[in-house]
């Protein structure tokens, strides 16, 4: 593959190419996806959800607490966060009235679980506790001075760092990954918009953000979603490596362990470089980075160092925006744009 063509044609036909519906094939109930040790089962219908009681639009992204609940952010202002339990029984639901609910992190320290959630529509970072009280509620870019007061900011994922700070990913805005201290003071921006095909470090779209601790140092990770690559920084925002896996438009970084998780959103063909919707898979990578399984995608190849093109194999999903992996080691895959469909499970064998 020319990367530099791939990049280019990506950027172009990412938000003007016509996008094509594949199939779903709900006989896929059961099938086994994933390859090596990390081989699963789908379950389409885990949720137990009822619509008419607990409505969803997309389901974003979805962690799990202390308590082992699987709890979930939607754009559906009549219940913005779901909680389940592992058999897909909805235990609770609760609302912030956020009409774009997209970014869900789980801030667990001193004994306590909470949430920080974004809504990129309205501009708004909130922390908040279990059962959706707001705790802290950051200040918009314009107001604390990162940005001027034209600059756009529509955050779509936070996270917390070791010692409080928040990291801020504004994915839908300007493509900075904006750093607040625990009160919600401004400290830095990194990062930043670009259009130049090589500019490590910087985004086309800064959609996701974690922090990874399975090296030496923690680090902060941002999905840069259109041009299929995990960036990795200090905690100070001093850019450190990439790593690129042509095919695969990330949501966000999930760290499980030693694995490093992501839900592929949107995929290409073969021979095809454009950005397709309906193409969805999850990628699963060791503590070396290197992608050693892709449920619902073709079985990855490495020359080298360099991953072949990643692919949809099987259409168990179409635009998987999240996944999550639960303490038994099952995924669950929340997806966006797919007809309102409730998070899959897959189980793993």
């Amino acid at each position: 593959m020319n990367r530099r063509h791939f990049i280019a044609t990506s950027a172009v036909t990412a938000f003007s190419a016509p996008f094509v519906r594949a199939q779903s094939k709900t006989s896929l109930q059961g099938a086994v996806i994933g390859h090596g040790e990390h081989r699963y089962r789908v379950d389409l219908e885990w949720c137990k959800a009822k619509r008419e009681v607990h409505p969803v639009k997309n389901c974003h992204e979805m962690v799990m607490d202390a308590q082992k609940r699987l709890i979930m952010i939607t754009d559906e202002a009549k219940n913005n966060i779901l909680i389940f339990d592992k058999d897909g029984k909805v235990l609770d639901a609760w609302t912030l009235n956020l009409r774009s609910g997209h970014g869900l992190s789980l801030d667990a320290r001193d004994g306590k679980d909470h949430l920080l959630l974004c809504d990129p529509g309205a501009g708004r970072v909130v922390k908040t506790t279990l059962t959706g009280e707001i705790v802290l509620e950051l200040p918009k870019a314009k107001d604390c001075g990162a940005y001027d007061a034209v600059t756009k900011y529509a955050p779509t994922e936070a996270v917390a760092g070791p010692n409080g700070d928040i990291y801020v990913a504004d994915g839908y805005g300007s493509q900075f990954i904006l750093q607040f201290d625990a009160a919600g003071e401004f400290i830095r921006k990194f990062g930043g918009n670009s259009t130049q095909a090589m500019n490590a470090g910087k985004f086309m779209q800064a959609h996701g953000v974690t922090i990874d601790s399975r090296g030496p140092a923690p680090l902060v990770l941002c999905t840069e979603r259109i041009r299929n690559e995990f960036h990795w920084y200090q905690l100070d925002g001093t850019y450190s490596h990439s790593v690129y896996l042509p095919g695969a438009f990330m949501s966000r970084p999930v760290i499980a362990g030693d694995l490093l998780l992501s839900g592929v959103c949107f995929g290409m063909k073969p021979n095809d470089y454009r950005m397709w919707r309906e193409r969805g898979f999850i990628i699963i990578l060791d503590k070396n980075n290197r992608v050693i399984s892709a449920p619902g995608g073709q079985q990855p190849k490495y020359e080298g160092d360099h991953v072949g093109l990643l692919l949809q194999d099987q259409p168990v999903f179409r635009n998987v925006h999240d996944v999550c992996m639960d303490d038994a080691g099952d995924l669950y895959g929340c997806q966006w744009n797919a007809d309102q469909v409730y998070p899959y499970k897959l189980h793993k064998v």
